[in-house]
C-alpha cells in the first residue's frame, strides 16, 4: 500500500492512498501537522510505503512526535537516480524537460524486528496506470506533481533493463534518507566538558573570538622568527606565500604534502600551526557552541549529496571529525557505542563487480592487502595498498605505476574493469554502478575542447589540453563505478542494521520519551563506518546485527559471489577508543 503525503499551501498534510500502479485508490485526507503523527502511527501497523517529495521536509514532523516509519519512497532522491541512469534512458522521465524535480532539495526545517527485508522496501515490478492526475498529483508547467511523478518513476523502473537492481537501489536510497533524518534528530552523544579539555590541551586556554589561543600564538611567533618577518600573519595565504618564497623556498602552495618536501626551520612550526588552526576553525569552541545541543551533535546529512551516491553534510562537518576531538564522543551512562568499519571496502567491491575470483580469494577471511602479499604479487602491504589505489584512481606514475603491471597480471578481470571504465570516460560516455546509478556526462566546455582537438586548425596545445581533460574524466569514471557501488553496499548495510535494530513495540506518539532514549539506534555514518548507540546490555546483540547486515548487503548486491566484507567491530565508551 502506498500513501502519498504532500504539504498544502496552508501548512496541512494531504494524504492520498495509491494502488500498486500509483493510481488513486481512495479519498484524499487532509490533516493538520498536529494530527498527522497520530494518523501515521495508526497506519504503521499495515506497513505502508510513505511516498513524499522530500524526507527531510516531512519526516522531522513525525520524529518530533516520537513516530518512526518502517519504509518510504523519497521522490526527489529517486528522481535523480532514474533521471540519469543508463538503465532508464528510454523512459519518459529521463526524456522530459528539466522541472522542479531536478532542483536541489530544500533545507531541513529543524535541527522491534519487523520481518520486512530491505528488498521488500520497494514493491514489485509495477508500471504507471492510465488514470489522469488527481489531487496532489496535478501536472504543472514546472513539472509533474507528486502523484504523477511517482507514477512516472514506477513506469521507468518497470520498463528499465534491470528493474530488480533499480528497485533495490531506490529502496536503499530512500531508507538512507530516513536514517539521515533519524541520526540528525537523535544526535551523536557528545561531552562538551571533554571537548573543552581536549581543545585546551591542544591549543591552550579558551580566548575571546578573534584572538589566537596561546599555543597558536607561540607557533605564529616561531614562524615569523624563522622567516624574518615580524609582522607576518600566517593566516594570510598570499602573505605567507610571499614570505616563504622570499626565504628561498620555491613553493607553489602551502599544502602540507608540498611543505614536507623542503628543509627549513619554518617547516615544523608551520605544519603544526596549520594542523591546529584547522582544528580551531573546524571543531573549536565556536563549533562546539553552535553544534552541540543538550549533549548531542546534530549534523545535517545530505543523502546522495555526491554524484557517486556518497553522502555529504550541509553543516557541522560530520564526515570530517578529526581524531583530536573523537574523545568527546562518549556514550551515555549504562550505554555503549558499537563502532564498525568495513575493511578495504572499495577493493572488495571491485573484486565482486568484475567477478575476479582471484582477488576475492586474496581477501577471503583476511586483510585483502595482506592476502595480496601472501600471494606473492607484491612485497609489502603498503605496496599492495598503493597499487590498488592506483588501479582505482588512475595513478600511472611513481611507485603505483611501477606496481600496477604486477597487480594486473594477478587480477586481470579487476584491472580490466577499471580500464574499461576509464576509456569510456575518456570518450565522454557514462558508466553505471552495480545497482544502476550512472555517472553524469561531461559538460559543453569539455565536449568543445575535445571537438577542437580534431579541428584541422588544431594546435599541439589544443591536442594536449584535450588529452589531459579526457584523462581527467577517465579517472573520474574509473573510480565512479567502484565508489558508487561501495556507497550502494553501505546503504544496504545501514538499512539492514536499522531494520534489525527496530525491536521496540509498535510506535506510539506517547509522551514517555523518544524511542531513541530507550533502544539501540544508528548515530553516525562515514562512508564505510557506522556507529550505534545502545544500552550496554544489548551491545553484543548489536555487534551481531551489524555483522549479519554486512553479509546481507553483500548478497543483495552480488548474490553468491564469494567475496567477504570483513568488519572491524568495537564496543567502546568513547569513539577515540575504537581507533
Amino acid at each position: 500500500m502506498y500513501l502519498l503525503v504532500s504539504r498544502t499551501n496552508n501548512g496541512e498534510l494531504l494524504v492520498l492512498p495509491l494502488g500498486p500502479e500509483g493510481e488513486v485508490s481512495g479519498p484524499a485526507l487532509r490533516l493538520t501537522s498536529r494530527d498527522f503523527p497520530g494518523y501515521v502511527c495508526d497506519q504503521e501497523a499495515d506497513r505502508p510505503r510513505w511516498v513524499w517529495e522530500d524526507t527531510a521536509r516531512i519526516y522531522p514532523l513525525l520524529l518530533k512526535a516520537g513516530v518512526r516509519v518502517h519504509r518510504a519512497h523519497d521522490l526527489r532522491l529517486c528522481h535523480t537516480i532514474l533521471r540519469l541512469s543508463s538503465l532508464t534512458q528510454a523512459s519518459s522521465l529521463a526524456r522530459a524537460e528539466p522541472s522542479q524535480w531536478d532542483r536541489a532539495p530544500a533545507l531541513q526545517p529543524d535541527a522491534a524486528a519487523s520481518g520486512v527485508t530491505l528488498f521488500d522496501l520497494f514493491d514489485g515490478d509495477t508500471g504507471a496506470g492510465a488514470e489522469g492526475p488527481a489531487e496532489g498529483g496535478t501536472d504543472t508547467a514546472a513539472g509533474a506533481g507528486p502523484q504523477a511523478e511517482f507514477r512516472r518513476q514506477l513506469d521507468a523502473v518497470r520498463a528499465s533493463t534491470e528493474p530488480g537492481r533499480l528497485r533495490l537501489l531506490l529502496a536503499a536510497e530512500s531508507a538512507g534518507a530516513l536514517i539521515a533524518a533519524e541520526m540528525q534528530f537523535a544526535g551523536l552523544p557528545w561531552r562538551t566538558d571533554v571537548h573543552d579539555a581536549l581543545l585546551t590541551r591542544e591549543l591552550g586556554a579558551r580566548v575571546a573570538p578573534g584572538i589566537r589561543p596561546e599555543r597558536l600564538e607561540n607557533l605564529a611567533r616561531r614562524i615569523r622568527d624563522a622567516l624574518g618577518e615580524p609582522g607576518l600573519n600566517p593566516d594570510s595565504q598570499p602573505d605567507l606565500m610571499r614570505a616563504l618564497q622570499k626565504a628561498g623556498l620555491r613553493v607553489t602552495s602551502t599544502r602540507a604534502w608540498e611543505l614536507k618536501e623542503f628543509t627549513h626551520p619554518v617547516i615544523e612550526p608551520l605544519l603544526e600551526y596549520k594542523k591546529l588552526s584547522r582544528l580551531l576553525s573546524a571543531n573549536g569552541w565556536y563549533w562546539m557552541d553552535t553544534w552541540i545541543v543538550n549533549g548531542r551533535f546534530h549534523p545535517e546529512y545530505i543523502p546522495g549529496g555526491v554524484v557517486t551516491g556518497r553522502w555529504a553534510t550541509r553543516g557541522g562537518g560530520a564526515l570530517q571529525l578529526p581524531k583530536q576531538v573523537r574523545g568527546a564522543v562518549v556514550a551515555d551512562a549504562d550505554w555503549k557505542l558499537v563502532v564498525a568499519d568495513a575493511a578495504q571496502l572499495e577493493p572488495r567491491i571491485l573484486a565482486a563487480l568484475s567477478g575476479d575470483t582471484a582477488m576475492a580469494q586474496a581477501g577471503r577471511g583476511t586483510d585483502l592487502y595482506a592476502g595480496i602479499v601472501a600471494g606473492g604479487v607484491v612485497e609489502t602491504r603498503e605496496h599492495a595498498k598503493v597499487a590498488m589505489l592506483g588501479a582505482m584512481y588512475g595513478a600511472t606514475s611513481g611507485e603505483s605505476g611501477r606496481l600496477l603491471p604486477r597487480l594486473a597480471k594477478a587480477f586481470p578481470r579487476a584491472l580490466a574493469l577499471t580500464e574499461t571504465a576509464a576509456r569510456a570516460g575518456e570518450r565522454g560516455e557514462s558508466v553505471t554502478t552495480r545497482l544502476g546509478r550512472s555517472s553524469p556526462r561531461p559538460g559543453e566546455r569539455w565536449l568543445a575542447t575535445q571537438a577542437q582537438a580534431y579541428d584541422p586548425g588544431a594546435t599541439d596545445a589544443d591536442e594536449r589540453r584535450a588529452r589531459s581533460q579526457a584523462r581527467d574524466w577517465g579517472r573520474f569514471t574509473r573510480n565512479f563505478i567502484v565508489q558508487g557501488s561501495a556507497a550502494e553496499w553501505a546503504l544496504c548495510w545501514m538499512a539492514e542494521v536499522r531494520r534489525e535494530l527496530r525491536m521496540l513495540p509498535p510506535c506510539t506518539p506517547a509522551a514517555s520519551g523518544s524511542e531513541f532514549d530507550q533502544a539501540p539506534h544508528l548515530v553516525f555514518f562515514l562512508h564505510d563506518e557506522v556507529m550505534v548507540h545502545t544500552p550496554a546490555a544489548l551491545a553484543a546483540t548489536v555487534e551481531g546485527i551489524i555483522r549479519r547486515a554486512a553479509d546481507t548487503a553483500g548478497r543483495h548486491l552480488f548474490a553468491d559471489f564469494p567475496v567477504d566484507f570483513l568488519l572491524t567491530v568495537a564496543t567502546v565508551d568513547s569513539y577515540a577508543q575504537a581507533k
